[in-house]
């Protein structure tokens, strides 16, 4: 493992409009604009319809309204005018121009009299005798018909009588003006439906095009975030995903590069040993050392594909954990046992801080084995001969248990440490500065720490001087 690899970050190209995939060719209902449209003339007609219904009902009822408040305003008159009454009552008279209406007198004593005789019953009488109006409906020579009465002022009263007819007359006439103001309604819902639709279908369009576009390998695409503000966050999240993109396939080329950079020079040296000893140019005695040194640097390459195969499969999705309960107090002492004597014969103060009582934890040993020690040979690799390197591991504060790897390296910068578990995110920026490895080695303890349920951080300077990983596993792995 290894505080190796730099990032960087840039757009992959200009914008170019025509690029993107284009959109499949779809019917006019096939599309947003047509399903809005279609959606919102619908609800329209709905609606029209419903309202239709409502106004042609309110209609009759408004007309025979305004037909009664007519002929009330007409009985009121005549009963003002008695002579006139009379006068029309003694000759069997229709009001002229009232459209058939019928006129009876109900006199003081209670007797009626007039062509609309028949409507007046034993109750309207008794009413119009007690001085109250009387209205409703009744049958006047087989003819439906509108009563209105008022009481005179002589103590009778004064019944005018209208067709019904003359009501569907009025309402028929009002039914004719009300469907051009339903059809313009209906015509106008599914014009707004259209501008709604189209204002919406537009930067959703845009956002699709971009989107093809970003598929196909396209970046420093902006879309314009305009319209509702659910489509203005559609057009924010492309915008977002561009960014997000240039930068990992950025660091991904930078990691490539680094790939090839760690493969490329020990095979260059173990090619040009290789094509020597072939040629003889290499005899004797210097045999046994340049196959020492072939040796090395293929094994350099085997770990590096190693650590890359190591961190494939732990982000596979079937990446598997064999989980008991674990000592990790015994487990950090058989660490010691380990890494003790190799940092003596590298000069370095190799420390173990552990509580010297069981630590139970339930988690996967081996893998949390191969946590500590990628973090151990990370810290030896840049800490010099004399300083200190620690392994620590106490109870959490809570459930759980802590375990930390210090050194008295060169320690990390603010900017390393906001990048430091990322692929070869610190080799590039260190390599021929301090020594470094194949830039996977901090990846794979951020990933493997993952997958076991806890986490990791790094910080600097740690208390020896250099760098501080700290691991926190919980109590059960989860």
């Amino acid at each position: 493992m290894t505080n190796g690899g730099g990032v960087t970050d840039g757009r992959a190209g200009p914008f170019r409009v025509g690029a993107g995939r284009r959109r499949r060719s779809l019917g006019p209902f096939g599309t947003l604009t047509g399903h809005m449209i279609v959606l919102t003339t619908a609800v329209a007609a709905v609606a029209v319809v419903l309202t239709g219904l409502f106004a042609w009902r309110m209609i009759r009822t408004s007309a025979e309204a305004q037909e009664r408040d007519r002929l009330t305003d007409q009985a009121q008159v005549l009963a003002r005018t008695p002579a006139l009454a009379s006068l029309i009552l003694g000759r069997q008279e229709r009001i002229t121009g009232s459209g058939g209406t019928a006129l009876a007198l109900v006199g003081p004593s209670g007797a009626v009299g007039g062509p609309a005789a028949e409507v007046v019953d034993a109750d309207r009488r008794q009413a119009l005798l007690g001085g109250e109006p009387v209205s409703a409906t009744a049958s006047l020579n087989g003819r439906e018909v509108l009563v209105e009465g008022v009481p005179t002022p002589s103590g009778g009263g004064l019944v005018l009588a209208q067709p019904m007819s003359t009501v569907d007359q009025a309402s028929a006439r009002i039914r004719g003006g009300l469907a051009v103001p339903l059809l313009l309604g209906l015509a106008g819902a599914a014009g707004a439906g259209a501008l709604l639709a189209r204002r919406l279908a537009r930067p959703l369009a845009s956002a699709a095009v971009t989107a093809h576009a970003l598929a196909g390998g396209e970046r420093g695409l902006r879309v314009e975030a305009r319209g509702p503000a659910e489509v203005a966050e559609v057009a924010a999240a492309l915008n977002a995903l561009d960014a997000a993109l240039a930068r990992s396939e950025n660091r991904q080329r930078d990691f490539l590069l680094s790939v090839s950079h760690e493969i490329r020079t020990p095979l260059t040296t173990a090619r040009g040993y290789a094509e020597a000893l072939a040629d003889e140019v290499i005899t004797g005695e210097e045999v046994p050392s340049i196959g020492r040194t072939m040796t090395s640097e293929i094994q350099r390459v085997e770990g590096f594909v190693g650590d890359l195969l190591t961190l494939a499969r732990m982000e596979a999705d079937d990446f598997r954990l064999e989980v008991t309960q674990v000592d990790l107090d015994a487990l950090v002492a058989q660490t010691a046992d380990v890494w003790g004597p190799l940092c003596a014969r590298h000069e370095v103060d190799f420390r173990v801080e552990r509580p010297g009582r069981p630590l139970p934890v339930v988690t996967d040993a081996f893998r949390v084995r191969q946590l500590i020690d990628g973090l151990v040979e990370n810290a030896l690799r840049v800490t010099p001969a004399g300083r200190p390197l620690v392994v620590a591991v106490r109870p959490d504060a809570g459930h759980g248990a802590v375990l930390q790897v210090r050194d008295g390296g060169p320690g990390l910068t603010d900017a390393d440490l906001a990048v430091a578990f990322e692929r070869g995110a610190l080799t590039t920026r260190y390599r021929g500065i301090r020594p470094v490895g194949s830039g996977l080695g901090l990846a794979i303890a951020h990933r493997l720490t993952t997958r076991l349920g806890g986490t990791i951080t790094a910080e600097s300077p740690a208390p020896e001087g250099g760098a501080c990983f700290t691991v926190r596993l919980p109590g059960q792995h989860t």
